[in-house]
């Protein structure tokens, strides 16, 4: 449990940051395409090496990049917009990764890496987690005025700068980065859960990123601690009981957030304007 504990509070600290711009640029399905996008990676790593950490980590976040710059490459040559071409590779990336598990591994292989094991997580994995937030905040930290801008007004910052592609690649790689920190956690299909939810609870709280982003690495750290403690009460499966924590803290706010939630709205209609 303290091992889980450590290793969730470190994806909390990383994995919501990334949420926030992944919703401030309307991405958010995105990182849901991206976190089954790794999956055939890390089965391929699975097929040689078996539950092995370094190979399976190396091999999602090959496949997870792979995927990223062939759907960018993608949009750029055809017709097809980005999240369609992201949505066939996710489909196809993730009937690829659970055809390779299958092929050598047993059906409890299989919910282990669909669904991870938060409780079984070793020093290794505690050190990855570790590596992958401090990698995340500091290149926030350093791409944090061009990626703001990016959000507000691409066409500005192409206009006056070139770093919008580079920019835009290196976040892709944060998230791809974090994904494959929170597969080794949560499993790959609940991978995106303290990614997007606590980002999304945030936006009921504050209305700016300097809000933003501490509020929703709060929600992630209650989330965490939440849902360890009763899964170890309660008896239940860790991951879904993390993501579902984090749910219910996402509906709370809905409810009664002060920044747009429900109750707030009923309470303070808007007047028409001219």
């Amino acid at each position: 449990m303290r091992r889980a504990l450590a290793g969730c509070l470190a994806l909390s600290l990383s994995a919501p940051p990334i949420g926030v711009f992944l919703m401030l640029r309307r991405m958010s399905l995105m990182s849901e395409a991206m976190s089954h996008a790794i999956l055939p990676g890390a089965a391929a790593g699975f097929l040689v090496a078996g539950l092995s950490l370094p190979a399976m980590t190396l091999g999602g976040l090959a496949a997870g990049l792979a995927v990223a710059l062939l759907a960018g490459l993608v949009t750029r040559s055809t017709v097809l917009k980005e999240d369609a071409s992201l949505a066939a590779f996710y489909l196809i990336s993730l009937a690829a990764g659970v055809l390779l598990v299958s092929l050598r591994g047993s059906q409890i292989d299989l919910l282990h890496i669909l669904f991870g094991t938060v409780l079984a997580l070793d020093d290794p994995a505690l050190l990855l987690l570790g590596g992958i937030a401090t990698v995340t905040l500091l290149a926030l930290a350093a791409l944090y005025r061009p990626l703001v801008m990016e959000c507000v007004d691409p066409l500005f910052l192409r206009t006056v700068s070139r770093a919008g592609g580079p920019v835009h690649l290196a976040f892709l790689g944060l998230v791809v980065m974090n994904l494959v920190g929170g597969f080794q956690a949560l499993g790959t299909l609940l991978a995106v859960g303290l990614m997007l939810l606590p980002a999304v609870t945030a936006r009921f709280w504050a209305s700016d990123l300097s809000g933003l982003i501490p509020v929703s690495m709060l929600v992630a750290v209650l989330a965490s601690v939440v849902g360890l403690s009763l899964s170890y009460h309660a008896d239940l499966p860790t991951g879904p009981a993390i993501v579902l924590a984090a749910g219910a803290l996402y509906l709370v706010s809905m409810m009664v957030g002060p920044r747009g939630g429900l109750v707030y709205r009923l309470v303070h209609p808007r007047h028409l304007e001219a």
